[in-house]
């Protein structure tokens, strides 16, 4: 079981509630990672977020979990999913198991969107389930 599992998250999802609720629903970033805290707890693990706007943030940050214990990554990478090359870099190098995150169901939209630069090497794809996509993440990742 996993017991130290970190949360990223992309680009635009600090506007969650409020950016495109026809999409992305009404649950804000905050409400998101209080229910993945609390799944965690109750399995006697520890779960923290992080998200930023900006891709070298985000890349210094799993590197970081190299360093922390962090036994599971769940990540939202959003656009980031479409575009980064450094993402799944810094992913393979820490060599840390990690599922992949949509909130939409991202083939159901724009073409640009059905190809993800993370997908190859996660563990698995979760996407249109809204914040219930991170709470099956999450429930993967504490099994594992």
């Amino acid at each position: 079981m996993a017991q130290r599992i970190l949360i990223l998250h992309g680009p635009n999802l600090n506007l969650l509630g409020t950016r495109e609720p026809g999409i992305y629903g009404r649950q804000t970033l905050a409400d998101i990672n209080q229910r993945l805290k609390q799944l965690a707890a109750g399995q006697g693990a520890h779960c923290s977020a992080f998200q930023s706007n900006h891709e070298g943030e985000l890349v210094d940050r799993i590197q970081a979990a190299a360093q922390d214990s962090t036994d599971f990554i769940i990540i939202n990478a959003a656009a980031y999913t479409h575009t980064s090359v450094a993402l799944p870099d810094a992913l393979a190098a820490v060599d840390i198991p990690f599922i992949e995150v949509h909130l939409s169901n991202v083939y159901k939209r724009e073409t640009f969107r059905h190809h993800s630069f993370l997908a190859a090497t996660a563990q698995g794809v979760v996407a249109g389930l809204g914040p219930f996509g991170y709470e099956a993440a999450m429930q993967y990742a504490l099994a594992s």
